[in-house]
């Protein structure tokens, strides 16, 4: 008799399974859980571990509005402060049962602007057993900043933080982080201060923010627009623009597109704008504050462009954590190469065809930048991610997965190129099963790229099977006008009608021909 398999409500089963190394999941350095405490939002995100590009594990919001009444009481208001400490309570609870190794606890303007705010801290304290780490304007804007060096491929700009309290901005170039500026700007507090008129907070804004030395060092650079209500306010705008990803991270939009969505949200009537149902209740009272100072923002400053950052105060905050090694990663292959070892066949050929495809690519005629080359070392990663999903379906599955991955360091450009590379891989230069919006998103030089990347990897892996071994002894040259992959006498058998077959479509692309070669 085959005994049954022991249940969930068998006594045995936490112990036999539920602390078991999970194959679905990274272990080492995490679970890490960090709370953060905003005029707002109290907010928990749990990581799968301290890397360079961590995966949420767990995320969950309650909207408590610590900050509101402080303008003119001084003090949390106690209904805020019953919601914030319920949410405390629960997310203790809720870390420990996702077994955080760690618990950070943040606060921001609200904590450390209000008289009674020591003591609702130290109650934070008790309940969540680690000490609460009240952050200055300053530390704010850096921990925001840090947020965009972690999250944005060479950043240059200004980074924006706006909370329901304050605003917080400071210069970034590369690693580089300049002197952060706090301004009474947050959406709750500047809808008070404007007694509910978006008229007279606009002037407030402008006032603030006109003699801002960090907005006269903007100009032709990038703004980086983090928090809630700012995310909302892309949201909106790219559901309204039939955007063909809905990932926020790196979502960019012309300063002066922004400017003017900015204008019809802060002087129409919420309601009936387009696509508003994308936006939760809770969140559209102070969306029209967020489209005035950021409006503002654009007049002053004129920015060239925003772009979005989903990683702010809480993930800076875990980059302010790692060794100088760790900052020097690049993200985006470190999330492609994780995804490797979670979902491929052999990881290391996603290393082995990286270096074959530098090769081939080089063979075909194509230069290669430094941001090229990464492009190409990630989609290598992810060129094996979808070979469990059925044959017919492996294009579109794996396209799906990268185009909407949470991936960072990388626009959205690129992401698109590494979607577009692995459906290829799979599903040859078969351009009809594709959206053309999110093609669009990929320049001409782009998509030949990509192309020729993705029948690169067709060849590969048919000389290899997607397992690592074959390819560092398979050689590949430009011979006159032709493309000769180059085989070693233990592997002459490889060759075959469907290698040469595909060979020649990849030669095709770059008006070659192609060919193999067995060493004597």
């Amino acid at each position: 008799m085959i005994e049954p398999r022991t249940s969930p409500a068998d006594p045995g089963f936490k112990e036999a399974h539920w602390h078991a190394e999970v194959p679905g999941r990274l272990n080492g350095s995490g679970p890490i859980a960090v709370m953060d405490i905003g005029s707002n939002s109290v907010r928990l995100v749990v990581y799968e571990r301290r890397c360079r590009a961590p995966t949420v594990l767990f995320n969950e919001k309650v909207l408590a509005g610590l900050g509101k009444g402080i303008a003119q009481t001084g003090k949390l208001a106690e209904n805020s402060i019953d919601l914030a400490l319920g949410a405390a309570r629960r997310f203790r609870l809720l870390a420990d049962q996702c077994q955080a190794k760690e618990f950070h606890v943040l606060a921001t303007a609200a904590a450390r602007d209000a008289a009674n705010g020591e003591r609702f801290i130290s109650e934070i304290e008790r309940i969540c057993q680690v000490e609460v780490k009240v952050l200055s304007g300053a530390e704010e804007a850096r921990m925001a900043a840090l947020g965009i060096v972690a999250g944005i491929h060479r950043p240059d700009g200004v980074a924006g933080d706006l909370g329901g309290g304050s605003l917080e901005l400071i210069d970034v170039t590369g690693d580089r982080i300049g002197t952060g500026r706090t301004f009474p700007l947050g959406g709750i507090r500047l809808s008070e201060a404007a007694l509910g008129s978006l008229r007279k907070a606009e002037k407030l804004a402008a006032d603030a923010l006109e003699k801002s030395d960090i907005l006269a060092a903007v100009a032709g650079r990038s703004f980086y627009a983090v928090g809630g209500t700012w995310r909302s306010l892309a949201r909106l705008d790219l559901f309204q623009r039939d955007y063909p990803l809905h990932v926020m991270h790196n979502y960019s939009v012309s300063a002066s597109d922004m400017a003017e969505f900015c204008r019809i949200v802060s002087r129409g009537d919420l309601e009936t704008l387009s696509r508003i149902e994308v936006i939760s209740r809770q969140r559209r009272d102070l969306l029209g504050y967020g489209a005035v100072v950021l409006g503002q923002i654009i007049r002053i400053g004129k920015p060239k462009d925003i772009v979005l950052s989903a990683l702010g105060l809480r993930e800076g905050h875990l980059f302010g954590l790692l060794d100088a090694e760790e900052r020097l990663q690049d993200p985006l292959i470190v999330s492609a190469e994780e995804l490797s070892l979670l979902r491929a066949r052999d990881p290391k050929h996603g290393l082995e065809l990286a270096a074959w495809t530098a090769d081939v690519l080089a063979a075909m005629g194509f230069a290669e930048s430094e941001d090229e080359a990464r492009l190409r070392v990630a989609a290598c990663h992810l060129a094996d991610i979808g070979w469990r999903t059925h044959p017919d379906y492996r294009g579109e599955q794996s396209l799906n997965i990268v185009a909407n991955g949470s991936f960072i360091g990388v626009d959205h450009a690129g992401r698109a190129f590494l979607a577009l590379t692995v459906f290829y891989r799979h599903m040859g230069l078969i351009d009809d099963a594709l959206s053309p919006r999110l093609i669009q998103l990929v320049p001409p030089p782009m998509r030949e790229r990509a192309r020729a990347l993705g029948s690169a990897q067709r060849v590969a892996m048919n000389l290899s099977a997607g397992m690592s071994g074959h390819l560092p002894e398979i050689g590949v040259e430009r011979r006159n006008n032709a493309i000769v992959v180059k085989l070693p006498r233990r592997l002459a058998d490889l060759n075959g009608d469907v290698v040469l077959k595909r060979l020649k479509q990849l030669s095709k692309l770059a008006g070659l021909d192609g060919g193999v070669e067995v060493a004597g």
